[in-house]
């Protein structure tokens, strides 16, 4: 199994890298990724999977954040974690999200996915 995420390069280009297993075979970083890239996907945006996804240009467009696809997308995503919060930044310059993820292995990670 594999995912691709967007890096940014130290020129301040993005680019595209493949995300795969960690070194003893664990998923955590493969679906860590798919989540933040989920966050970013509109909802029916993908053709495979349209149910994943937040509405995001509509909650600009009504400066309210879309707090009820964030959970659905938290839910669809917590069987792979051994813990999963995804909040939202109070106050932030552009809508984003914090994801607190506590692995199966024990290992915690947060990271902020703008939107």
């Amino acid at each position: 199994m594999r995912s691709y995420g967007r890096i940014t390069q130290p020129d301040g280009t993005l680019s595209w890298v493949q995300v795969n297993p960690d070194a003893n075979g664990f998923d955590d970083p493969i679906w860590l990724t798919t989540l933040a890239q989920c966050l970013k996907l509109s909802l029916n945006e993908s053709p495979f999977y349209a149910n994943y996804g937040i509405p995001a240009q509509r909650a600009v467009v009504q400066q309210i954040f879309p707090d009820f696809y964030v959970a659905q997308t938290q839910s669809q995503f917590a069987q792979y974690f051994a813990s999963l919060i995804v909040a939202k930044v109070p106050n932030p310059a552009q809508p984003e999200y914090n994801i607190n993820v506590v692995t199966h292995q024990g290992a915690k990670i947060v990271a902020t996915v703008p939107v």
